[in-house]
Order: C-alpha cells, then structure tokens, then sequence
C-alpha cells in the first residue's frame, strides 16, 4: 500500500502524540516531523525520558534549558518562524538529552499555536522489542494519539538483556520463559496487555500499534501473524496495525484494521 505516515497513523486536525515502545521511536518521531513540516504545519519534537541529540537533518532548531520559562519564551517567538523545533531540558552523558516534563508538555500544547507536538515518552536502549519499568512509559495527560512500536527483528529472538529490553518483564507479561525464544503471540501480547508498552495511555486516547522493520526476510509475514493476535484479543483499543520500515521508502508498507 505505502503512504505518508500521517495518513497510516490516522491523524487528525491538531495532535499530541506519545511515542512508546522499542525499535524505532526516534526515527519514527523526525520522520513524521519532517513530512508533517513540509505539509505547512508547526510542529514540536521532545522527549519525557531521554533521546539520542537530533542531527541537523533530523531538527535544525534545537532548543535547551532547565526553566520552563525559557522553553515556552523560545516557543512562543520561534515556532512560527521555524516551524519545527526540538526541546530538551539539558544535555547528559553520550551525546543524550534529557527531556521536559510532561506537565510541560501538557502547557505547551495549552498556550501555544502547534499542529503536532511528538513527544518519546519511553526507553528502550536500543532493543527492538521491551516491557515498561516501573513509571514507564511517561505519557502527558493531554495526548490524543498513542504510537507503540515493536521491531519485527524481536521475533525469535532470546529473551535475554543482550537482546531486548526488560528480559524479566517481558517474560512475566508474555509466559514465555527467559532465553526462549520471542513469539508472534508475545509481541502481541505486549502491545494488548495492561502491563505493555500501552500502559498509562490517556482513556481518551487513540491507539495504534506500529510494527516497524518489515523489510526483513518474512518480515510481513510475521507482521500480519502478530496483527492477527493482537485483532483475536478483541482488545478494542487498539484502531489499527501499521506495517512499516522506517529506514526505506516508502516507510509504510500496510495498515491492517480489526
């Protein structure tokens, strides 16, 4: 099918959206930004936990500070002239930054004429696939969308630290033992279950699941298994399944619907 993110994804007028999950937030987050961007809109990019510092490519205004203050001053004087701007609160250890607060986020979005505010409200160090820590994931109250991503890649691999994020929860939350190997049924489970990468999702909010990377081998494949489990759950949250690969043209590949 292919298609711009922001069709698949569903989006409407005005939106917050959280990103949670593993396997490809940030690309996905500046990906959106960007075509979002060149659509005309206002656009603001941050995090409530951490992210890798964007490149230019990525967002070419990026604005730091530990006040608040400063951050909605510098929003409100720069957002319609740049028209895409990333916030952090200050600058940590390789090359991440540290987030705003989602009390922050929530204001922003109050005072302030933005189309779409993107926020990565979770962590995941890299691993395709992961269960939420304790206060994870960090999701503002005033969120319409939910985006949770898991990485096609995940799939047969071992419950371990070396390959995912969260080995031990992921295990309680799917039933499948640790340094077995990760099942379509799991991954589903980790996006319908309470304790999943949607935990803490506003009621109001919309959910959709984003299983990236289906350019593997089998790749859609094993997506469409995973989309098939997560429908059977008749969970009912959830109001579709993107397909995608974030780092290929076009970066949406199918949107299922229950």
């Amino acid at each position: 099918m292919g298609g711009s993110l922001s069709e698949a994804l569903g989006l409407r007028g005005r939106e917050m959206i959280s990103l949670t999950g593993a396997g490809g937030k940030t690309t996905l987050m500046f990906s959106l930004a960007r075509e979002l961007f060149l659509a005309g809109k206002k656009v603001i990019t941050t995090t409530t936990t951490k992210i890798l510092k964007p490149v230019d490519h990525e967002s070419p205004h990026l604005f730091i500070s530990r006040d608040d203050e400063k951050i909605k001053e510098f929003v409100d004087h720069h957002l319609t002239q740049y028209r895409h701007i990333t916030l952090a609160k200050e600058e940590i250890e390789s090359g991440k930054l540290k987030g705003i607060s989602p009390e922050l986020t929530d204001s922003l979005w109050s005072l302030y004429d933005v189309d779409a505010l993107i926020i990565e409200a979770d962590g995941a160090a890299g691993r395709p696939i992961k269960a939420p820590r304790e206060g994870e994931p960090v999701i503002p109250s005033r969120t319409t969308t939910v985006v949770a991503i898991l990485g096609m890649d995940g799939v047969g691999k071992e419950l371990n630290d070396q390959n995912v994020f969260q080995a031990n929860r992921i295990s309680k939350l799917t039933g499948i033992p640790e340094d077995e190997k990760m099942t379509e049924e799991g991954m589903a489970l980790l996006m319908t279950h309470p304790e999943g990468v949607f935990k803490g999702t506003p009621g109001f909010s919309r959910r959709v699941a984003f299983l990236n990377k289906a350019d593997i081998p089998n790749g859609v494949i094993i997506a469409k298994e995973i989309a098939r489990h997560i429908f059977e759950r008749k969970d009912g949250k959830i109001d579709r399944v993107v397909l995608g690969q974030l780092k290929r043209e076009p970066p949406v590949v199918e949107v299922l619907f229950p």
